[in-house]
């Protein structure tokens, strides 16, 4: 187990004094109620819900690029293939004098070595000639929390948890890699004024999907207005004092993991002066978002989100960037199409907007290029299909991705600049399909073809070469 030892002590002896107060609780009120049946914490348990799945995923990855240190650079990828079982194991108890237990272990098991894990964020010793397959062999705790609703329309968490808000750009649990990502501390979720939710909260540590448990404070306010049933208003403002997440760390030379795209900093420049020392960030934000029936079969969808991001507490000063998303399309019956233009800007190729708690996968394409904005932002125009064939589910994604600021390409010196902000095109698409109400089956497909080459050589660690990614997934919920 890799849980750390504070937390799990702190953890224990608020669910030993919270246990404690309901067996008092629960004395006292039989007491009272004595010709009433007892509602035990053993019922409480036989009463809870299952929090266990099994998820089976072979993905092969077959990507342009070179080999990083201590490896040959001028030897090519090989093709990975990971073929991994994820077994989440863990229960829920239904509440018992307004508290509600629940524990969750993880553990992944790879059949197969030919990927590269990037465990802790690190090249996997021996697999530099893979792409990179973020699914490492694992064992810990996955989730422990004790859930208290003794106030109304007010539910607080306290322990380790997994959070996702509104479309999890800023806040998720990275749910499709089989580590998922997890926060330690305490939230409150509110209802109590009329179609609204409230949802406030405190982390001290996050569990990446990498296994890394990091140190920090991270702080989250969301309040979400319900405008209809399937259309929302939301503000949000998201405070992450954390020196770097990931998306500023690692190995520059690695792809995929360079600094914010690592592209156009001369060697001599002073790197105190990029956002790669303390990205400790404070993001403030609106959304709009929604379907709007219009008669019995058609339905118009609609999104419009903006966001501002600035350095905070000792974060680099460069951190000053904003995003936005807007977009739209048409829904008839179970089919829709919609067009999306979402942009991450960049400060004038210094820095670019990131989302370090986002479940990054679903957004930018689903071939990983651009987990970590590069420094000169990025543009994101995509069209998106989606519809069903009895039980089978369609998907399907192509994006047109360019630069907010112009990058360096292949061949660029002083003397002859050569510029670009096409970083290239994907195409995405998947199949799922539900055998029984607990096996799901699901086919998935993701091209990215290169434009202008990303660096200043053709072995530059930061280039976003063509990168085509197969799935297939089997998974079992109880």
């Amino acid at each position: 187990m890799k849980i750390n030892s504070t937390f799990k002590l702190n953890l224990v002896m608020a669910c030993t004094t919270l246990a404690l107060a309901s067996m008092a609780a629960q004395n006292s009120y039989a007491e009272e109620a004595a010709a009433e049946p007892e509602y035990t914490l053993l019922d409480s348990i036989m009463q809870g819900k299952p929090m266990t799945s099994f998820r089976l995923r072979y993905e092969t990855i077959d990507q342009d690029g070179f080999q990083v240190a201590p490896a040959n650079t001028n030897k090519k990828f090989e093709d990975a293939k990971a073929f991994t079982l994820r077994s989440l194991i863990g229960w829920q108890t239904a509440p018992f004098h307004n508290f509600s237990f629940a524990a969750q272990i993880t553990d992944v098991h790879a059949f197969t070595d030919d990927y590269n894990d990037r465990r802790n964020n690190l090249t996997d010793p021996g697999n530099s000639q893979y792409p990179n397959v973020v699914d490492p062999t694992y064992t810990d705790i996955n989730q422990l929390y004790v859930d208290w609703t003794g106030i109304k329309n007010t539910k607080l968490r306290l322990g380790r948890q997994q959070v996702n808000l509104d479309n999890v750009r800023f806040i998720g649990d990275i749910g499709f890699r089989q580590n998922m990502q997890v926060f330690d501390g305490i939230s409150v979720l509110n209802k109590s004024i009329p179609d609204t939710e409230v949802y406030v909260a405190h982390f001290d540590k996050v569990r990446q999907i990498n296994t890394q448990l990091r140190d920090g404070n991270i702080d989250i306010v969301n309040a979400k207005y319900r405008i209809s049933p399937s259309e929302s208003l939301v503000g949000y403002g998201y405070f992450i004092d954390v020196a770097n997440l990931s998306q500023n760390n690692g190995n520059p030379a690695a792809i995929g993991t360079a600094a914010q795209g690592g592209n156009g900093l001369g060697a001599s420049q002073d790197l105190t002066k990029t956002a790669t020392t303390d990205a400790s960030s404070k993001t403030f934000g609106v959304r709009l978002d929604g379907v709007h029936k219009i008669d019995d079969n058609w339905k118009a969808l609609y999104t419009a989100e903006y966001a501002k991001q600035d350095d905070y507490k000792g974060g680099n000063p460069l951190i000053d960037a904003h995003y936005y998303k807007v977009g739209g399309g048409a829904m008839y019956g179970v089919w829709s199409l919609r067009i999306d233009q979402e942009v991450l800007s960049s400060n004038n190729g210094k820095y670019a907007f990131q989302t370090p708690l986002g479940t990054n996968h679903l957004f930018q394409g689903w071939a990983d290029q651009f987990l970590a904005t590069p420094r000169q932002g990025i543009e994101d125009t995509f069209i998106t299909f989606a519809g069903s064939i009895e039980k089978a589910k369609l998907y399907a994604e192509y994006h047109v991705f360019r630069s907010d600021e112009k990058f360096q390409t292949l061949g660029h010196t002083t003397l002859n600049p050569k510029l670009s902000d096409k970083y290239g095109t994907e195409f995405d698409a998947s199949v799922a399909y539900p055998f029984t109400d607990k096996v799901l089956g699901k086919l998935e497909y993701a091209k990215f073809s290169e434009d202008d080459v990303y660096g200043t050589t053709s072995k530059a660690a930061a280039r976003k070469g063509d990168k085509e990614i197969i799935w297939a997934t089997a998974m079992y919920t109880f």
